[in-house]
């Protein structure tokens, strides 16, 4: 960010936790590696001593953690789901906080999306992205934002197909996916980051 030759922008995206719960369930299997991954880097960052073993996991499934047995084989993956996204959350809020408390050469160059904010007003907020990063708007451009969010179909099964689909269908999704508990469970974990994010 301070290398004088480049002009680097950072954009963060973010999404509301409990659409990226209800995603991640959706995809367990195609995610089992990756939360297995963002799991370990928790444990690599992780403090030693008293304090690691203090950490409740939220997100995890009644009874999995008792006694320190392993997970049982048919709730192996929400057990790695539910902790990756813990750790997702605690790293948007060092996120979040560090861009608060930045200086003001740094947040020049440092702005958020939410998806929410981007599938209902995919023009407003293209342009307002493009225009930090200090470049234009071409009109195909803008054509492809709406069209690949406003598609007639909704989802699909196939959980990386990349499709025109009516993205404002998913914004909501996990209301009608997401027993109380989970959703409980994930404002719980995530809770601090999704007040600064105002979800």
């Amino acid at each position: 960010l301070r290398e004088p030759g480049l002009n680097l922008r950072v954009v963060q995206l973010f999404r509301d936790p409990r659409a990226v719960h209800n995603s991640r369930l959706k995809a367990r299997q195609a995610l089992l590696r990756e939360s297995v991954q963002v799991l370990r880097s928790r444990h690599r960052t992780e403090p030693r001593g008293p304090a690691r073993h203090q950490q409740q996991h939220l997100l995890l499934p009644p009874g999995l953690l008792g006694g320190g047995r392993p997970p049982q084989p048919q709730h192996r993956a929400e057990f790695f789901l539910g902790g990756a996204l813990e750790v997702i959350c605690q790293s948007w809020l060092r996120d979040l906080l560090l861009a608060r408390r930045a200086p003001d050469w740094l947040r020049r160059r440092y702005t958020q999306l939410r998806y929410e904010d981007l599938v209902r007003e995919p023009r407003a907020e293209l342009r307002r992205l493009l225009r930090f990063a200090g470049l234009t708007v071409p009109p195909a451009l803008e054509d492809f934002v709406v069209n690949m969010t406003r598609g007639a179909a909704y989802s699909s099964d196939r959980p990386f197909l990349i499709s025109a689909r009516d993205a404002r269908e998913a914004v909501h999704a996990w209301r009608e996916r997401l027993s109380r508990q989970q959703v409980r469970q994930v404002e719980a974990a995530c809770g601090e980051a999704m007040s600064i994010l105002a979800y």
